[in-house]
């Protein structure tokens, strides 16, 4: 670490890697924010997300809105 890089200690926006049925937190971090409303989701109680799409949903309602969007889509 240099002079200008300032420790993480899992404060701020975690940078995740959504997987089937699981992620990758590639940086450390309290929380990542809704896609749609960006209302921040602690990551703790992250449960929605999209793989193809590579976002978090704060609700079932907002992960379902994106689900039918795609579905019409394609």
């Amino acid at each position: 670490m240099n002079r200008f890089e300032r420790p993480n200690n899992g404060e701020g926006e975690a940078i995740i890697q959504y997987l089937d049925g699981d992620y990758r937190v590639l940086k450390s971090g309290s929380f990542v924010r809704c896609a749609v409303t960006g209302r921040p989701i602690p990551l703790a109680e992250l449960r929605y997300w999209s793989v193809p799409r590579q976002e978090a949903y704060a609700t079932p309602e907002v992960a379902a809105q994106i689900y039918q969007t795609d579905r019409q889509q394609g």
